[in-house]
């Protein structure tokens, strides 16, 4: 029996072509019914020089695009690009920028239960609809339990250091493997796309991938 085409999307919580990206991802996948695919997500944190606790957004606008008005000169766009899939990202909610460690440790864990996806969506959901702040460990929890985590052992988890270097390795390791855009998508280890890419294309370097093995 032949394996599934395994495909490692290397993304991003906070990183609104990442929340594109997984919808078209999604698209992508509904257009290769007939192919066994193993989707696995892995970590990237896009802003590492954050502090672990997060920073106010206005700072982080100011430090990463020189003004809050220069960022909101190019949101539109961007917003755009998500409406057109479907979803709101609704930037002058967020009013904090967070470190992403805990919500990648999140993913990790859902993953055992197959949730790592619904994790992920939930995750973006609170970040780009809600303006929610990810560095408030109850809402991380509120998020965790919404898609199948114990609540109170996870509260646990988070407030402990479990995985945090596991997590951490595997971001720096796609950084320094020269993954400096996101979301990646790497397929059976071998072939690289890089970007939030329209769903057609996705699917066809799937079918392709997926035909090289043979």
């Amino acid at each position: 029996m032949t394996a599934p085409l395994a495909i490692d999307v290397i993304s991003d919580v906070v990183c609104p072509w990442c929340y594109i990206g997984k919808r078209r991802l999604e698209k992508a996948l509904a257009l290769v019914p007939d192919l066994a695919i193993e989707v696995r997500w892995r970590p990237y944190f896009l802003n590492p020089w954050i502090p672990r606790e997060g920073i106010d957004r206005a700072t982080y606008l100011t430090t990463k695009f020189g003004s809050v008005e220069h960022y909101h000169q190019m949101a539109p766009r961007v917003a755009a690009a998500a409406a057109a899939e479907g979803l709101t990202y609704d930037y002058l909610r967020i009013s904090r920028q967070p470190h992403t460690l805990d919500c990648h440790r999140l993913i990790h864990w859902t993953a055992a239960i197959e949730q790592a996806a619904a994790m992920t969506q939930r995750l973006m959901d609170l970040y780009f609809t809600e303006g929610a702040d990810l560095t408030d460990r109850e809402v991380l929890v509120g998020a965790a339990a919404a898609v199948g985590l114990d609540a109170p052992d996870t509260r646990a988890r988070l407030a402990g250091d479990a995985d945090e270097a596991l997590i951490t390795h595997q971001a720096t390791r796609a950084a320094q493997a020269g993954i400096d855009g996101v979301p990646t998508y790497v397929l059976n280890g071998a072939y690289t796309i890089t970007g939030a890419q329209d769903a057609a294309l996705l699917a066809e370097a799937f079918r392709q991938a997926a035909m090289a093995r043979t």
